[in-house]
């Protein structure tokens, strides 16, 4: 009721059915990442030039690939296991076991299958984040 609320409001087509609600949830995240990465970016004066999705949400293939087209930024996903993965690597790190952060990192980077989403240009996620960003609360 609160999106279908939000859409008359903001005269937008409400979804109709379960698949279409769940693409409107699924863009509004990637969008919201390209808001976020934006002012990180801004913050930091550079560009990020490849995005990481780990843990659960690294599982979602439409997600990523939506965050790919979002942001035009390659995503790549994976591990799922990340959290656990680095209190592994924080304390191999403290027993010696690892000489760096970059090299537990590049240990756990080479053991796991990491799949990247490249992303599709298209003039539609401009008009879409346009819009997205006007509908933002300031």
């Amino acid at each position: 009721a609160r999106l279908r609320n939000f859409c008359a409001k903001t005269g937008q087509p409400a979804p109709e059915d379960t698949g279409a609600l769940l693409r409107c949830v699924f863009e509004s995240l990637a969008l919201k990442y390209r808001v976020v990465i934006e002012r990180i970016e801004a913050m930091l004066a550079r560009r990020m030039e490849v995005i990481h999705i780990v843990g659960g949400g690294s599982q979602n293939r439409l997600l990523c690939q939506l965050t790919a087209d979002a942001t035009g930024r390659p995503v790549v996903a994976g591990p799922v296991e990340a959290t656990a993965l680095g209190n592994v690597a924080v304390q191999a790190m403290a027993l010696g076991q690892f000489a760096s952060l970059a090299e537990a990192r590049e240990v756990v980077q080479n053991s796991f299958e990491l799949i990247t989403y490249e992303p599709y240009p298209s003039a539609r996620w401009g008009e879409v984040y346009a819009q997205f960003t006007r509908l933002l609360p300031a």
